[in-house]
Order: C-alpha cells, then structure tokens, then sequence
C-alpha cells in the first residue's frame, strides 16, 4: 500500500481540528450550564472570584479557565492575573438574545452525541430513532440555537419578505406552526401580531409542556 505523505498530513490535520473541537464543546456547554460566561462578561475575574460569584469550585473553574483563554474563547490578562471577555466573545458566548449566540450548537451536538449508543444498534436492526428519544437537553439545545436567529430576523425581515402575509397577520389570521418545539418562533410571532391567532404543533409532549409554559411567561398562553 503507497501511502501519500501529503494527503495524509491533510487528513491528520482535519483530525486533530474536530478532535479538540468535540473536547472542546463539553466545556462551552459547562460554561453556559454553570453561567461562567455571562459572569465573566460582567468584567475581568480571577478564578477564585469566577467560583465564588457563580456558586463553583476554584480548581475546576481554573482548568476551565486555562482551557477556554488557551482556545481563545476567554481572555486572559497575565500581569492582573485575571480572565475577562472581549465585546465579540461576550456577544458570542453570553447574551443569549444575540443571533451569533453559540452555546446552543454545543449543546445540540453534546446532547445528539448521547444517543449514539442507540443508533448504533439501530444501524443493526433498521429501526428508526424517534426525536423524542433525544437525551432533553437536544431540545433545549435546539432552540438554544435557532432562537436568536428567529428573534433578529422572523418578524423584522423573513415575514415581511412573504407576499402578502404580513398584512393577513396583521389584520388577523389563523397560523399553524408546525414543529414548533419549545415554541420560540411561535411565541414571537404572537407577540408581534396580537391579531391573529398561533397554534404551535409539535409530537414531542415535553416540548409542548414547556412551550405553553414559557407561552403563558410571555402573556400570550390563550
């Protein structure tokens, strides 16, 4: 077998990438889990005052630390001897109404990776894997990720870019939102068109559980 050297290299290269970035994505969802990253935005903090601000062990929270400046996700200010967040990492990794919020890709790919030895089996059977055979934190993942990009662009542009549609919601329409998970999308569509009435759909019971949940929060459960 003639192995070439250079292809080799590039596909080593790829490995070493998605090897420290599946490590890589259990601490971001630990940072999001713990609140390590909205504390840190709030200003720069040692380890110690990180853990003690966000109910945390020191030692734990200082690997984290070390890991995340090493990654480039944290700032780290050597002479202070604290860590802080740039205006881009915190829009990134701490305000979860920001559209490049990314914390909820990880969890989606933590939580969907849970299943693994599952699918495994079912690559033996040819059955089906069922979406509410997820681990649950796919769910909040999920909508962890999307609902950021609904929230900046759902009601300001993707709806009025349909011929005709906003005005029937605005003026007053029935709406099915087929999928609608833990109801984001559904929710802010009826916030923003009171006249009309949204019937958010989904099969999995505990996503409509905690959609109407979070629809009563935002004043619109009826």
């Amino acid at each position: 077998m003639a192995v070439n050297e250079e292809r080799l290299n590039q596909l080593l290269g790829r490995f070493v990438a998605d090897f420290g970035a599946a490590f890589h994505a259990g601490l971001v969802v630990i940072g999001e889990s713990l609140g390590l990253y909205k504390a840190l935005a709030e200003g720069p903090l040692t380890s110690a005052e990180l853990a003690e601000r966000t109910g945390t062990h020191e030692r734990y929270v200082r690997e984290w630390l070390n890991s995340q400046a090493a990654g480039g996700y944290v700032e780290y200010d050597a002479d202070a001897g604290r860590y802080s967040l740039s205006e881009e990492q915190a829009f990134a990794l701490a305000d979860e109404r920001s559209p490049a919020y990314l914390p909820g890709a990880f969890l989606l790919a933590v939580s969907a990776l849970r299943a693994v030895p599952q699918i495994t089996e079912r690559f033996r059977t040819g059955e089906g894997f069922g979406w509410h055979e997820h681990d649950h934190g796919l769910f909040r993942g999920t909508e962890l990720f999307f609902r950021p990009g609904y929230a900046a662009n759902l009601i300001s542009s993707w709806i009025p870019a349909l011929d005709g549609v906003e005005a029937k919601l605005k003026a007053g329409a029935k709406v099915a939102d087929v999928g609608c998970g833990l109801g984001a999308s559904t929710i802010l569509m009826a916030q923003a068109y009171p006249a009309s009435t949204f019937v958010g759909y989904d099969y999995h019971d505990g996503s409509i559980e905690m959609a109407r949940q979070r629809a009563e929060e935002a004043g619109v459960g009826d």
